[in-house]
């Protein structure tokens, strides 16, 4: 188990709130809104605590509150004016901050009352585009700095999980046209399934017969479906899984399976890029997202 990240530096509070470490240090000086420790070798760091109410202030501050009227209030009301803030007006940046404090505070109520303040403003589809999808690629920038640990991600990612299977079993399955078949899948090891969750989402909400078979799933596994008399349309995703140097070697065996199918074969993604090069037959096709997907369905 990956122990919780409790200490930051100002880099990460930086990363995460998109407040320059510059800044931070003159509202450290002049206001003293944050107080860093220091380890034994001297080395300033700051705690959960201090990152959430960085977040906080952040929040106060893109909404017309002066730092010198922020500094003058207590942590308490600091805490309260921004959670107010957020539920009355349920912007798309204010609740992405909200979505970054419950990542990091572990805060269920705190994300299911965003959440749910959205909705009296926005459809699910519009929060997932507009809100959630947004703030899924501020994730992905947070991994790449390394401010994220695995603990936070999964953590958020199943709660948008949630919400995306709740939405989907709330529609009525009425089928359009029983000829045609959606088979949605991860490559084995890959494990990043919100986006395509959605895409099964938009599929069913579109009238389409969708077979969802979720992640790490070996192609060998989709011989079943070429015995059916169907029209399929094979879809995965691709973001971490294959690994670089074995992504062409999977996708020579794709053109293998499909080489003599009427059916299709749609693979979206950003690792899609790294066989754009590549020969394969017409009935494969690569989009670089979920949303560029959704645009020709």
């Amino acid at each position: 188990m990956n122990k919780i990240k409790e200490e930051f530096t100002i880099k990460d509070l930086e990363n995460i709130s998109g407040i320059k470490a510059h800044t931070i240090r003159i509202w450290e000086k002049r206001y003293n809104l944050l107080e860093p420790k220091r380890t034994k070798t001297n080395i300033r760091f700051y705690n959960s605590d201090d990152l959430t109410k960085l977040l906080n202030i952040a929040l106060l501050n893109n909404n017309n509150f002066k730092i010198s009227k922020i500094a003058e209030m207590s942590d308490e009301d600091i805490v309260l004016k921004s959670r107010e803030l957020a539920f009355e007006s349920a912007t798309n940046d204010e609740a992405i901050n909200n979505f970054k404090i419950a990542m990091f505070q572990f805060d269920k109520i705190l994300f299911n009352n965003s959440y749910n303040t959205l909705l009296h403003k926005k459809t699910f589809r519009e929060i997932f585009k507009e809100v959630f999808l947004p703030f899924l690629n501020q994730i992905g920038l947070l991994w790449q700095t390394e401010t994220l640990l695995p603990a936070h991600e999964h953590f958020i990612s199943n709660l948008i999980s949630q919400k995306i299977q709740l939405n989907t079993e709330k529609l009525q399955y009425n089928i359009n046209d029983t000829n045609k078949m959606y088979v949605l899948f991860l490559p084995e090891n890959e494990i990043h399934e919100l986006g395509l969750l959605y895409l099964n989402y938009e599929l069913v909400l579109r009238g389409f017969h969708t077979v969802y078979l979720g992640q790490s799933l070996p192609l060998n596994n989709l011989n079943y479906f070429f015995k059916n008399n169907k029209e399929i349309c094979f879809i995965t995703s691709l973001t971490i899984q294959p690994y670089d140097d074995k992504i062409e070697d999977y996708f020579n065996e794709i053109n293998d399976l499909m080489s003599n199918s009427k059916n299709k074969f749609i693979a979206t993604g950003r690792k899609v890029n790294n066989v754009s090069h590549l020969k394969l037959n017409t009935n494969i096709q690569l989009y670089n997202s979920i949303l560029d997907l959704l645009k020709v369905l």
